[in-house]
C-alpha cells in the first residue's frame, strides 16, 4: 500500500484504534447507509462471493471482520455448514450482529466474538473457509493479516475475500470517482454521527492495492490457486485463493 489512510488524521492512536472507534460510532447506521449508498449491489455482491464456496461445502467458516453478519448470514443461508464464527474488533458492530442472530434465531450455528484480524486466536489448521467483506483495507498490516489467516485455513481450505477496487473504464471510472469523493461523504454526513468514516472510505479504497497487486499479495504470504474477478465494472472485487 502507497501509504497509511487512517480515519481521524488528527489522532495519534494506530489505524487499527481508529477503525475499532469509527466502526464503533457508525455502527447504529451502517446497515442503512451500506445498502444505501451500494443501491442494494452490495447484497448481491455477497451472494455471488458466497457462491464461490458451494462446491467446496465448507463445514467450519470463519468470517473474519464480520461487522454486522452480513456475509456471514448469506454463508449459513447459502451453504448450511456446521458453524461459522465471526470476529470484529468493533464491538459496536458486534452488538448489532448479535441482536440480529437472536431475531433470526441462528444462536447455534453463528456466534461472534471480539478480535483482532491481524492476531487470530485460533489453532491453525481450524477452518474449511475464510471470509472477508470489506474488511481487509481497514487491516494495519495488510500482509500479517493474510498470513494469520491462511495459518487458521485447513489444508485444502479455501479463502474467499470481497473488497472495493477502482474501475478503470470511461464513463464508469469518472463516475465511480465522483460518488465516492462528493456524494458519499455528503450522504455519510447526513445520516452518520461520524463524518470522518465516510470521507476514510474513499481514500482507503483509493490506498488500497487492488486487482493483480493484491493476488500477487497474496501469493506473497503463500496462498495457491489464486485469483480475482472484478465485479459491476471492477467497482468491487472477489479475491480466492486456497492453502
Amino acid at each position: 500500500m502507497s501509504k497509511i489512510v487512517r480515519p481521524y488524521q488528527d489522532s495519534d492512536a494506530t489505524k487499527k484504534e481508529q477503525v475499532a472507534n469509527m466502526f464503533n460510532n457508525i455502527s447504529g447506521t451502517y446497515d442503512f447507509l451500506n445498502h444505501f449508498l451500494s443501491l442494494g449491489i452490495d447484497m448481491i455482491w455477497r451472494k455471488i462471493a458466497i457462491r464461490e464456496l458451494i462446491k467446496d461445502k465448507p463445514a467450519y467458516i470463519l468470517d473474519v471482520a464480520t461487522g454486522t453478519g452480513d456475509l456471514a448470514f448469506e454463508a449459513i443461508q447459502t451453504l448450511n455448514p456446521e458453524q461459522v464464527i465471526g470476529i470484529d474488533i468493533s464491538d459496536g458492530m458486534l452488538s448489532i450482529a448479535r441482536e440480529k442472530i437472536l431475531k433470526r434465531n441462528m444462536q447455534d450455528k453463528f456466534e461472534v466474538r471480539l478480535g483482532d484480524s491481524e492476531k487470530l486466536l485460533f489453532e491453525k489448521d481450524t477452518f474449511d473457509a475464510v471470509t472477508v467483506a470489506f474488511g481487509v483495507r481497514n487491516f494495519e498490516n495488510l500482509e500479517k493479516g493474510l498470513a494469520d489467516m491462511l495459518r487458521v485455513l485447513k489444508p485444502g481450505g479455501k479463502a474467499v475475500i470481497l473488497e472495493f477496487s477502482k474501475p478503470k473504464v470511461f464513463p464508469v471510472k469518472q463516475a465511480y470517482n465522483f460518488y465516492f469523493k462528493f456524494v458519499t461523504p455528503t450522504i455519510g454526513r447526513i445520516f452518520s454521527k461520524d463524518s470522518s468514516a465516510y470521507t476514510y472510505l474513499p481514500e482507503s479504497v483509493a490506498a488500497f492495492p487492488d486487482g493483480e497487486k493484491f493476488n500477487l499479495l497474496m501469493q506473497k504470504v503463500g496462498f495457491l490457486n489464486t485469483k480475482f474477478r472484478p465485479l459491476t465494472f471492477g467497482i468491487c472485487s472477489i479475491y480466492i485463493g486456497s492453502k
